[in-house]
């Protein structure tokens, strides 16, 4: 049986087409819904290339990167396993979803997230008689732009010196830039939450151990204080606390922590929960000596400017001393009161 994927035509130009990544290029041109019933049923058109050419990019059998230069059009392939291999390294480990709320994609540069602000009186639950005014929530656009970053790293290596190196041992470093690439997008979304996103009134309210609000001695983390804390969150849920090293340690050191259940948990899914419920995230974007509360249902939005990219023309033709991989995102404060900082002071 002959099939599609071995008779395409592949050039550099299916990396520019505008609003589509090279694999829904590929895809248009190879729809994976061919191969239903088929041996190759369950792989992407991507995935076909490889096959088609012969590259094996995992395993100990995995080719050496020459290989995917034996021809002009095998060549074409590099960016997106470079790409691939970037993404991978980008999910693994990867804690933003457990703090964002929303994901926007977004190709422009100017976008402005929504809010809604409801006063006391919005908030309160009233009975709506018959022919009476049904209490409003009014939904507006915020004032200053999301601030879009770009984050990236420069691969910097000439093809002599990678040529002959495995598939498979060169996609460590690529995931390994991910793993960079998406730290910096934590440290933007930290820097949002505890400063604000340029709108007014949006940087996190924040407490000290030992003020008139948490009590306790300044600089000695209690489970007291941290109760004080939970219950400045109403009326929303503190389900997710992100946490430096130090202060994951004081946590963990106190009894209240220590339930055999929890090691249980963290063992079976490699997830640690506090004795409130929330979710504890250890990272090492926030500096020492504070923690950040958040309800992530609520508390904010990210922004992807597009795909992450990959500067295919120096790839395909073996340019790689300066090839940059770059990821564009951003992030708004949705309900500024669904996140708050607790310092140990002292």
């Amino acid at each position: 049986m002959a099939y599609t994927y071995d008779n395409l035509h592949l050039d550099k130009g299916m990396y520019s087409e505008a609003g589509s990544t090279f694999t829904q290029v590929l895809e248009k041109c190879d729809p994976s819904e061919n191969y239903i019933g088929t041996p190759l049923e369950g792989t992407d058109a991507f995935q076909r290339q490889l096959k088609r050419f012969d590259i094996k990019v995992k395993g100990a059998g995995s080719d050496l990167v020459e290989k995917f230069f034996r021809s002009s059009e095998s060549a074409v392939l590099f960016p997106e396993y470079v790409s691939r291999s970037v993404k991978q390294g980008m999910e693994e480990g990867n804690i933003l979803p457990s703090i964002t709320a929303s994901v926007t994609r977004f190709d422009g540069m100017d976008y402005r997230s929504i809010y809604s602000v409801p006063t006391d009186d919005d908030k309160a639950l009233r009975n709506v008689g018959e022919g009476t005014v049904i209490p409003q929530t009014e939904i507006r656009t915020k004032e200053n732009l999301v601030r879009l970053n770009k984050r990236g790293r420069m691969l910097v290596a000439s093809y002599e010196a990678i040529k002959f190196q495995r598939l498979d041992l060169f996609s460590v470093t690529l995931r390994q830039i991910g793993n960079h690439i998406t730290k910096m997008h934590l440290e933007d979304a930290i820097n949002v939450i505890i400063n604000g996103d340029g709108n007014s009134g949006s940087a996190a309210e924040s407490f000290t151990v030992g003020d008139d609000t948490i009590g306790g001695q300044a600089g000695t983390l209690t489970y007291d204080a941290l109760l004080s804390f939970w219950a400045e969150f109403d009326p929303y849920e503190m389900n997710t606390i992100l946490v430096p090293n130090d202060m994951m340690l004081k946590l963990l050191k106190l009894s209240e922590f220590q339930n055999p259940l929890t090691g249980l948990n963290f063992q079976g899914t490699g997830t640690l929960s506090s004795p409130l419920g929330a979710k504890l995230l250890r990272t090492s974007s926030l500096a020492p000596g504070k923690l950040i509360g958040l309800d992530k249902n609520y508390a904010l939005e990210m922004v992807v400017g597009g795909d992450v990219l990959v500067e295919y023309d120096r790839l395909i033709d073996r340019q790689l001393e300066r090839a940059a991989i770059t990821s564009i995102s951003g992030f708004a404060k949705l309900y500024n009161d669904a996140a708050k900082v607790l310092s140990i002071g002292g």
